[in-house]
């Protein structure tokens, strides 16, 4: 089938998300649809085999997963899949603070590219041998001492301080994500944080002024976005995620692995005490053994035991991020492990925080593409990262409408000054002939000549 293009791709042009998870690669197809709210065209699923812990650890194996899910996709979307925006997670990645200043040369107001001169001195920074800047995050603004502006643009004046928040990832571990999106014949458009991505798909803009943790509970590891007056304050990656929790139960049931993730998502429960004590789950045999008796209390037991350990690994973040007292919204759960049976309660326990489960669904628009089972699928946690990567992917093309506009109004101005001067120009001309002829009428005129109003010609 030839790929279709939409009518309006000029005015909304077709964003493809590409997830690299530990234990799903999932291509999200779709275009802006009115006001904050995205149409999706498709989705390809794919199961990853070649990453370990949010990081690629077999390119090749990498590389077919992603050209599978790809496939999918554009089979459903009937779009031709070139360009991707990535999103990049792992133990790897890390932040800092740090701040900037640019002084103007003038008092005028300080506009898009001035931000973004100081967001280009940010990417400038010495970091440890090994690692990169993938994203350079503006946090408050200070202008001429005045501290605490959210938004500068518009604003006039000389001197622009602001205070960012740079996250990092190790060299090595980006090229390869690179490299295999290379090798599956796209190119990447953008590389985004998990974290934040997902923030865009779960999160409104009420949440993160009062004060909101994002935690992204994936297969190999736990992403934690801290949010407050809008701004996101603190982010950190678990290496940490639901596979390990399978692990606990392959070893602890002595059961196979495939078994073990069927009993996690079927019966699992983040709460021992919520599973009464006579369940129990029959698991066949390898081979025509005997089939196995598993209490679903015991199970609990083992899932209980991780998450304990994964929540108060968050819970540290959430403490040494200075914020634990500010969070009005309190905990927000997305990603595959959020799917899993009194999780809410015992996060709530543990920290004391309120909590609730992020769904993609709020930013979606209905599509003709997708049937209603699709659709509604799609409304799962598991799929925060991929729609918020679409998100992220529409406010760059935002973003740079925006600064073409900008660069546009900058021009006119030096447009209307050049035509002005032009003007100036050719008056200033003219008034120097007319000023020559006058000189030389009045000099003929003195000398006595008499001017023929026909003919206009002097006869002494």
């Amino acid at each position: 089938m030839k790929p279709r293009i939409a009518e309006n791709e000029k005015e909304n042009p077709i964003i493809v998300g590409l997830d690299i998870g530990t234990t799903k690669i999932c291509v999200t197809v779709g275009r802006r649809s009115g006001v904050n709210k995205v149409e999706l065209l498709g989705v390809g699923k794919a199961e990853s085999a070649g990453v370990n812990r949010g990081v690629v650890a077999n390119i090749q194996k990498t590389v077919t997963s992603i050209r599978e899910a790809v496939a999918v996709a554009e089979g459903q979307s009937n779009v031709d899949i070139k360009v991707v925006n990535v999103g990049i997670a792992g133990q790897h990645i890390k932040s800092i603070q740090h701040r900037g200043i640019l002084t103007k040369n003038d008092d005028d107001e300080i506009g898009r590219l001035d931000i973004e001169r100081l967001i280009s001195d940010m990417y400038k920074l010495v970091l440890p041998p090994g690692e990169e800047i993938i994203h350079v995050l503006p946090q408050e603004f200070t202008i001429d001492n005045e501290p605490g502006i959210k938004e500068p643009i518009g604003m006039a004046g000389r001197r622009v301080e602001a205070n960012f928040h740079i996250i990092s990832g190790r060299v090595t571990d980006i090229k390869n994500i690179k490299r295999c999106v290379d090798n599956s014949d796209l190119e990447v458009s953008e590389l985004i944080l998990e974290p934040l991505a997902s923030s865009e798909a779960v999160l409104d803009e009420e949440e993160k002024t009062a004060g909101v943790v994002l935690v992204d509970i994936g297969g190999g590891t736990t992403d934690v976005a801290i949010f407050h007056e809008g701004i996101i304050r603190h982010t950190a990656v678990i290496p940490l995620g639901g596979n390990i929790v399978t692990e606990d139960i392959r070893q602890g049931c002595s059961v196979l692995r495939n078994q073990a993730e069927q009993l996690k998502v079927r019966y699992g429960s983040a709460l021992a005490d919520e599973n009464k004590d006579n369940e129990v789950i029959c698991v066949p045999g390898i081979r025509g053994r005997e089939a196995k008796e598993i209490s679903v209390k015991n199970l609990a037991y083992i899932i209980q035991a991780r998450m304990e350990e994964i929540i108060e690994h968050v819970y540290y973040e959430i403490k040494s991020s200075g914020y634990e007292d500010k969070l009005i919204a309190g905990i927000v759960i997305t990603g595959g492990g959020a799917q899993l049976k009194h999780l809410i309660q015992l996060v709530e326990y543990i920290t004391g925080i309120d909590c609730r489960i992020g769904y993609p669904n709020e930013y979606l628009a209905k599509t003709e593409m997708l049937n209603k089972q699709a659709f509604d699928e799609l409304k799962s946690p598991l799929y925060a990262t991929g729609i918020g990567l679409l998100i992220k992917g529409i406010q760059s093309i935002e973003e740079e409408e925006m600064r073409n506009e900008e660069k546009v109004t900058k021009k006119s101005p030096q447009i209307k000054e050049k035509s002005k001067e032009g003007v100036k120009e050719i008056a200033e001309g003219q008034s120097k002939k007319e000023g020559w002829l006058t000189r030389f009428l009045g000099d003929w005129i003195k000398d006595g000549a008499d001017i023929d109003d026909d003919t206009f010609i002097g006869k002494k």
